[in-house]
């Protein structure tokens, strides 16, 4: 199988429409900048969607679910059983990220990876499973080749779906047991990093449960040595869903999709898509910091200041879809307040 699909061109970023919404800002009926983050971010969708007046009406939100091997180390405060019962979850609606898409008039596809207890077809769970879980990563690389291959295309997948619903940003979400262990296991690698600074409580583990983490981690880590590209590491530590979401960053960004990026996992998948094809930075919105340990880290590695600092943990895109309501007001702020003509106010 190949990757080779991962280097192809993103799409530019049209700097005219950026300088018309960046002007008009400077002709609203407020002091220039002091309407701060949501300025930037009417005139950063204003480049990406190659219009001066941008608007998020369609919101696509695919929630990834996956289950890992190296739960079998015992490094999540719950049984790998929640993964596939959480899918079920989802379909049914009950989910913080059911409710949230509801609220929001968003699409919501969930899909299906892997899991240990395969739930089976679900009404808007879409069946992509690729093996019940990723290997243990302390005994051999998580995924093979192949099965990299499957899950980086599966994001794809869902960001064409996306596109043909004319969806203005993408989200992605993750569920899976263990899956903080994954996500920070791959952090180390590609920042040379030690799991005592990115390894944290991930679903509620406690200071002991938190240091055994780290030295699984640390286990793994020194398996692999220390030289690897991110497709490399993503294969050896990855998860189906933290390599479904990379796929999905990079997909977005060739196709021309803002993508809005959810917490801890979520982000160390796009440090993954950044250091695969660089040019999709530039297509990333930050939902939110984590409460998780590692995520600052993280952010910075990716020059990313997140929207909101609510202290969330949980994960499923719930952080990102609590950040629409502020990126839809900074789209009305811009298309509808008046200008200094147009109010007859001065501007000094």
């Amino acid at each position: 199988m190949s990757q080779t699909w991962l280097l192809d061109p993103c799409l530019s970023v049209d700097a005219e429409s950026a300088e018309r919404a960046r002007a008009h800002q400077q002709q609203l009926t407020k002091p220039p900048g002091s309407l701060g983050a949501l300025e930037e971010v009417a005139i950063r969708l204003a480049g990406l969607q190659r219009n001066p007046q941008p608007a998020l009406r369609q919101v696509w939100i695919s929630v990834f679910a996956a289950d890992h091997g190296v739960a079998a180390e015992g490094v999540s405060a719950y049984p790998q059983v929640v993964t596939g019962e959480m899918i079920r979850n989802f379909a049914s609606g009950g989910a913080a990220i059911s409710v949230l898409a509801r609220a929001l008039g968003a699409t919501l596809e969930v899909v299906n990876l892997g899991t240990v207890n395969d739930p089976g077809e679900l009404p808007g769970v879409r069946r992509a499973v690729i093996a019940p879980q990723t290997h243990n990563f302390c005994e051999q690389p998580a995924m093979s080749p192949a099965q990299l291959d499957a899950a980086l295309r599966s994001g794809a997948d869902s960001v064409a779906s996306a596109q043909a619903a004319d969806a203005q940003l993408f989200i992605g979400g993750e569920m899976g047991i263990a899956n903080t262990t994954s996500a920070a296991a791959l952090a180390c690698a590609l920042l040379g990093e030690s799991p005592v600074l990115l390894a944290g409580a991930g679903t509620g583990l406690d200071v002991a449960g938190i240091e055994h983490k780290v030295a699984v981690i640390a286990r793994a880590l020194g398996r692999y040595g220390a030289h690897a590209d991110a497709l490399t590491w993503l294969a050896r530590l990855g998860g189906f869903e933290i390599a479904a979401l990379t796929g999905a960053y990079v997909a977005a960004a060739q196709r021309g999709v803002a993508v809005l990026v959810d917490g801890f996992i979520s982000t160390v998948a796009a440090l993954a898509a950044v250091r695969i094809q660089p040019d999709c930075r530039a297509w990333m919105f930050f939902a939110h910091r984590s409460r998780e340990r590692g995520h600052e880290r993280v952010l910075a590695a990716l020059d990313a200041t997140p929207l909101l600092d609510l202290g969330l943990r949980l994960g499923e895109a719930s952080g990102a879809a609590t950040a629409v309501p502020l990126m839809r007001l900074a789209c009305v702020l811009h298309a509808q307040m008046a200008t200094f003509a147009q109010a007859g106010v001065s501007n000094a």
